[in-house]
Order: structure tokens, then C-alpha cells, then sequence
């Protein structure tokens, strides 16, 4: 029988982007936006991707991040507060074997013309398939990706 294990996490990353909270919210509510920055590694890209934005609804992904697996994510949305917070618990999976599970919190704080982000993880880790090292080092790399597709996003033409 495998050893079972588990440890349990949090995080807290915080980002200031010079977009207004309504544009940072949008980036995350928007599909095709989501979409361009959320992926955390290059290599694969997102592959699969599903949004359904609303209390209930769900978000999916799955594609294979590296060699050695494919990667899925499955979230449900608990709380979506537009411009002020975004709760959801999800879980993520290698090649079907569940990694971890997650509840996490974005708040969306408006100051001038910028948006201060407070994000929020608190993770159950299990079994030794993940660290929480590697998790928020893959989340900052995504919220990185944020600031510049926001940046794209305001460029002229």
C-alpha cells in the first residue's frame, strides 16, 4: 500500500498593477483573457481550458506543463464579488492522481488609477506529489503573466 501523507499550506501573494480593479477583475472573469496569462509554465501552454464565471460555476484545464504527465485543474467558484473578491477551491491532478486541494481568495484593492491584488492560498498537499514551494513559485509566475498581458493590453496599437 502507497504511504499516505499530507501537508497543509498557505500563501499570500501580493501585486500592484497599473490597471483599474475593474480591468485586473475582468482579466480573470473573461475567458479569452484568462486564457492569455494564466498559464504558469510555457512549455504546453494551458491546453484545455473551460470558464464558466459565476457563483457555482466551474473552470477547467488540462494539458501536459512538462514531460512525465498531464496536468488538470478543476475549480469551483464559492464567492464573486465584481472588482472586490474571487473565492474558489479547486483541485489540481497529475495524470488523474489528485495532488492537492485548494481553497483560494483574490481580492482586488483600488488605489488611484492601480489595483492592489492579495492573493490567498491555503492548500492540503498530499501524499508527497507536491510541495508548496513549487505551487507558489507557479502562482507567482502566473500572476507575473498578469502584469503583462495588462501592460499589452493598455499599449496602443
Amino acid at each position: 500500500m502507497t504511504e499516505r501523507s499530507v501537508v497543509h499550506s498557505s500563501f499570500v501573494i501580493e501585486r500592484l498593477y497599473d490597471a483599474s480593479p475593474a480591468r485586473v477583475f475582468a482579466a480573470f472573469a473573461d475567458p479569452v483573457a484568462k486564457r492569455h496569462w494564466s498559464a504558469c509554465h510555457d512549455e504546453g501552454g494551458l491546453g484545455e481550458h473551460e470558464l464558466d464565471f459565476r457563483e457555482g460555476g466551474r473552470e477547467t484545464m488540462r494539458g501536459a506543463p512538462a514531460p512525465g504527465g498531464v496536468y488538470a485543474m478543476n475549480a469551483t467558484y464559492q464567492e464573486i464579488l465584481p472588482e472586490a473578491r474571487i473565492v474558489y477551491s479547486y483541485e489540481l491532478l497529475r495524470d488523474d492522481v489528485r495532488l492537492s486541494v485548494s481553497l483560494a481568495t483574490i481580492e482586488f484593492h483600488g488605489g488611484g488609477a492601480g489595483t492592489r491584488l492579495v492573493f490567498t492560498e491555503q492548500a492540503a498537499f498530499l501524499d508527497g506529489h507536491d510541495r508548496p514551494e513549487a505551487r507558489e513559485q507557479g502562482s507567482r509566475i502566473g500572476f507575473d503573466r498578469l502584469a503583462g498581458y495588462l501592460a499589452q493590453q493598455q499599449a496602443p496599437a
